[in-house]
């Protein structure tokens, strides 16, 4: 029996709820605090709720630890934090409000000195 990774794990706690519009972004060369980043779109704030819970309690059954969880109140934006991989479930509203995509696909401008 192989053992899960964390992103296989994550992976699929949201799609046995349904989670919609996953994808996972590694941004190892654009951060140095994680190094991937999954996002997810729930269809109502009790189900972005539900996708954090799911992957909160699936990591932990599987021996992955996260750091904290934020926005469980409001269920618009819930962030759950392992370290090296951060998972964001948003309303689609809010998702495409904040296009964490598109700023997570560009690198950073070089800063030159002048």
């Amino acid at each position: 029996m192989t053992e899960k990774t964390l992103a296989d794990v994550v992976n699929g706690a949201l799609e046995d709820l349904k989670g919609h519009d996953i994808h996972v972004l590694d941004v190892t060369t654009l951060s140095n605090v994680m190094d991937q980043l999954v996002i997810a779109t729930g269809t109502s704030n009790r189900h972005v709720k539900s996708l954090a819970n799911n992957v909160v309690v699936d990591a932990k059954e599987s021996g992955f630890q996260p750091i904290g969880v934020e926005g469980m109140e409001t269920g618009e934006w819930v962030l759950v934090d392992f370290g090296d991989t951060v998972v964001h479930v948003m309303l689609k509203e809010t998702r495409d409000f904040y296009e964490l995509e598109k700023l997570w696909s560009t690198a950073p401008a070089s800063r030159s000195a002048t």
